[in-house]
């Protein structure tokens, strides 16, 4: 068989498609990527008619395939090493503000409650477009996943890391609010990623909506909800302000986050805290909502 011609369209090269013909019409070969790698497409290759020929051909792209999953896999690792680093760093640049008496505590908490989850999702954009780019990213929150467990399970002690992460400084309190915001970081990028705004919405709630909530309540909450005289009216109405969601989505999309951070507000004043943490209840409610409204 021989290539007896190559067909390159002026769209195929400008979209860095290069269609490979074989010559009896019944197969045809396409490499997305040709233009990244010009020096595996040449006219050179055609003319093989012998089966080594065409052997030879047909590797250069998987050699291509290859190299580019290797590429894309080299990015996403060092930017999940990184983007682990920056956490762990910003969990102890908090702590430290705390032991100096430089912050409160309970803000340096929500404070770093704010931040993790919403620095996460900013750094969504610097994984590649490969289809493991999620699986990387997901890596992040699964080693802080691991890290708590241990710490809550006392299998290994660090009073810093408890002190500044939890409300009373008991490690058991890692196995509650923390490990399930760890979690719904996990499960958003595994499951939504960038693909669907349902993800980069729950997060927003959870992080930045929950986390303002409890930073304005705490200091001008003292006209108190009807149905919940743990939470203030100022803490709710902060919280449906302060939701993040449509920084990322554009305006366009300001009625439906709306009505998602709305739910999310009416559901997170509920007294149900006592039962069911709000790092689940918010984060499920602003997925389910989403859901609905944009489709999974």
């Amino acid at each position: 068989m021989e290539f007896s011609h190559i067909v390159s369209s002026p769209l195929a090269r400008s979209t860095g498609a290069c269609n490979h013909r074989l010559g009896n019409g019944s197969t045809t070969i396409f490499q997305s990527s040709a233009i990244l790698f010009p020096s595996f497409v040449r006219p050179r290759l055609a003319g093989k008619r012998d089966r080594f020929g065409r052997k030879r051909h047909l590797g250069t792209y998987a050699t291509l395939d290859a190299a580019s999953f290797m590429v894309a896999s080299s990015r996403d690792l060092g930017v999940a090493a990184l983007v682990t680093a920056g956490g762990y760093s910003l969990v102890r640049a908090f702590d430290r503000l705390t032991m100096r008496d430089l912050i409160e505590k309970s803000l340096s908490r929500k404070i770093v409650h704010v931040l993790s989850g919403l620095l996460y999702t900013a750094s969504w954009p610097l994984f590649s477009s490969s289809s493991q780019a999620r699986y990387f990213a997901a890596v992040v929150p699964l080693l802080n996943c691991i890290r708590l467990l241990i710490y809550g399970l006392s299998i290994v002690t660090d009073e810093d890391v408890i002190n500044s992460i939890t409300r009373e400084g008991k490690s058991e309190e890692l196995l509650r609010g923390p490990l399930y915001y760890v979690i719904v970081l996990m499960v958003s990028s595994l499951i939504f990623w960038r693909e669907s705004p349902v993800g980069i919405i729950s997060l927003a709630m959870m992080s930045g909506g929950d986390g303002i909530a409890d930073i304005i309540g705490r200091r001008y909450g003292s006209l108190k909800l009807p149905h919940n005289r743990r939470k203030s009216w100022m803490g709710s109405i902060s919280m449906f302000i302060f939701a993040f969601g449509y920084f990322h989505l554009g305006w366009s999309t300001v009625e439906k986050v709306v009505l998602i951070s709305f739910a999310a507000t009416v559901v997170e004043s509920l007294p149900l805290s006592e039962v069911i943490d709000d790092n689940i209840t918010v984060p499920v409610t602003s997925m389910v909502a989403a859901c609905l409204l944009f489709g999974f």
